[in-house]
């Protein structure tokens, strides 16, 4: 079982399964929908596709139990990001315990683990309840999959597979995205009086935002998910190199923690050029809110998360709970009335060009599935 596990797991990162809303033209899920498909199909599940966009697909695989009981949701993003520098992300290598390749700790390999439990339920029963694999498309992006998922499909509690080194995540940080675009006068490079350098003018506002970043970074922080925080992501202007540049874009992503308003970070940013409009009246810049996600916490004394680590336990393993910093769909789960928790297989090599999972862990985490779920549906 082992070996058919690793080798599913293989057979999923050979699958380019790049998500195109990140890289325009990228492939997308649909080959790997479809390969899931085929084989919870194959597994004795029954299987609905359900189309969120042309072309990309959420796959839900169910096993059914012999007696009426809860349903466990064991949730994972077929998407991955891109590919540039990374040499042969798609050939998968096992190397000391590892297996590289795109996509193999983010989420491949706890996806893995999830089907692979599954198969075993479906093989050799499930006593009560319900067992749902849900495999969604875009978490990478704006996880439209997840909210597409959740139209549809209800569970008394999920799982999402992300990787946390085999630890129960009960929480995580939110994100919100903002755009400031900077005004100038194009004037020619010879001209100062003639022109106003909207760059530069950015520059005011990178300032005030570093200052924000370390006052944020040094409130009180959250037991689970830690300090909020901010980072300037993109930034572009200009026209060419001899002329004054009239306008300036910047990109800014906030991650946010339980207890901020939503869209604070709007809020901020439209504090700051407020001031820097005060101090120059030729100042002129203005801010949008683009897109954000909440932050999420798993009902406290919920069930779930002790039925985990009692799971984690008997497969010989260490017990340990917190939060992840990064956002998943357990947020999009939770925030539609399904309480959800964090736990999958360790790794290294998040989004990098040298990504990796451990092998053990995929297989941990699968008995791990396995043990919750017979727990769990009979509860």
């Amino acid at each position: 079982m082992p070996d058919a596990t690793i080798q599913l797991l293989r057979d999923l990162i050979a699958i380019d399964s790049v998500n195109p809303s990140l890289v325009p033209g990228a492939t997308g899920e649909n080959q790997i929908a479809r390969a899931i498909a085929q084989l919870l199909q194959a597994s004795g599940l029954s299987v609905e596709v359900q189309e969120v966009t042309p072309g990309r697909m959420n796959v839900i695989g169910l096993v059914e139990g012999r007696q009426k009981g809860k349903t466990l949701m064991l949730c994972g993003h077929m998407d991955t990001v891109g590919v540039m520098g990374y040499d042969s992300p798609f050939d998968p290598v096992l190397k000391d315990g590892r297996i590289y390749g795109r996509g193999s700790q983010d989420m491949k390999g706890g996806l893995t683990s999830m089907i692979a439990a599954a198969q075993y339920l479906s093989k050799n029963g499930l006593k009560a309840g319900r067992v749902m694999v849900a495999a969604v498309i875009d978490e990478e992006y704006a996880s439209i999959g997840a909210d597409t998922l959740v139209t549809k499909w209800k569970a008394d509690a999920a799982v999402v597979g992300e990787p946390t080194d085999m630890k129960i995540a009960v929480g995580h940080k939110g994100f919100e995205w903002v755009e400031i675009v900077a005004e100038g006068v194009a004037a020619h490079g010879s001209r100062p009086k003639d022109g106003r350098d909207a760059i530069l003018r950015m520059g005011r506002v990178l300032s005030r935002l570093e200052q924000l970043d370390r006052e944020v970074q040094c409130r009180h922080p959250h037991p689970i998910m830690g300090t909020a925080s901010l980072h300037a992501s993109l930034i572009n202007g200009g026209r060419e190199l001899s002329t004054y540049p009239d306008w300036c874009k910047l990109q800014i992503e906030r991650r946010t923690i339980t207890g901020e308003a939503a869209q604070c970070s709007l809020a901020e940013v439209e504090k700051i050029l407020g001031d820097l409009r005060a101090e120059d009246p030729e100042f002129r810049a203005s801010a949008k809110f683009m897109f954000g996600r909440p932050p999420y916490e798993t009902p406290v004394n919920h069930p779930l998360p002790e039925l985990i680590e009692s799971a984690v336990a008997k497969q010989g393993r260490k017990t340990e709970r917190g939060g992840t910093t990064f956002w998943t769909d357990a947020a999009v789960l939770g925030h539609a009335g399904i309480p959800s928790v964090v736990f999958g297989p360790g790794g290294a090599g998040l989004h990098s060009i040298s990504e990796y999972v451990i092998a053990d862990d995929v297989i941990a985490c699968r008995d791990a599935l396995i043990e919750l779920s017979k727990d769990f549906c009979a509860s």
